[in-house]
């Protein structure tokens, strides 16, 4: 994942340049999350792959795939991923993209997961100590995993958090 984040972030950083001088943030936002979604799947990924299709009737296919959903700001840099052999990167240029974005704006994405569902007053005390832990407004991704058995995971970025009874049997078991 890395080599994959090394080869991504040019891209990814004059991606998130020209969205700041532009105002279009939300848009490239938009542009970038499609194009990652169409890459993710694995029929499309295999018609990238296919080196008996050519760039041109790649370029054409995934325009014709991308229209309405990309500007032409983006049909451009399509077609800069095209002819440099990147388009299989774009989920990770979209995830720097979306690191930059949020730094940016003074934000940090939160991923929560728990063993159960968190009332609302939960929810405002876990955002208020991870924003204080941060020291940034927090962007809360909650979803409920029941193999945790209780207590949370917390993943914002490189940090990690494992407040788990899953976590803290792993780490049992390693220790002994």
């Amino acid at each position: 994942m890395s080599e994959l984040a090394t080869i991504a972030r040019p891209y990814a950083e004059a991606v998130f340049k020209r969205a700041s001088e532009s105002g279009a943030a939300e848009k490239w936002s938009d542009m970038l999350s499609f194009l990652a979604a169409v890459m993710d799947d694995k029929e499309i990924s295999v018609i990238v792959d296919n080196p008996e299709i050519g760039k041109d009737r790649l370029t054409v296919f995934m325009l014709d795939l991308a229209q309405g959903k990309i500007n032409d700001e983006g049909a451009s840099f399509l077609k800069l991923l095209i002819q440099n052999n990147r388009l299989l990167i774009i989920p990770a240029i979209a995830d720097l993209y979306e690191k930059y974005k949020a730094d940016n704006e003074g934000y940090v994405e939160v991923d929560v997961l728990t063993a159960f569902s968190l009332t609302k007053e939960e929810e405002k005390m876990l955002a208020a100590t991870l924003k204080k832990s941060f020291k940034k407004k927090i962007h809360m991704h909650i979803s409920v995993d029941k193999s945790l058995i209780g207590g949370v995971f917390v993943r914002a970025g490189d940090h990690v958090f494992d407040g788990s009874i899953k976590g803290r049997l792993q780490q049992l078991a390693k220790q002994l």
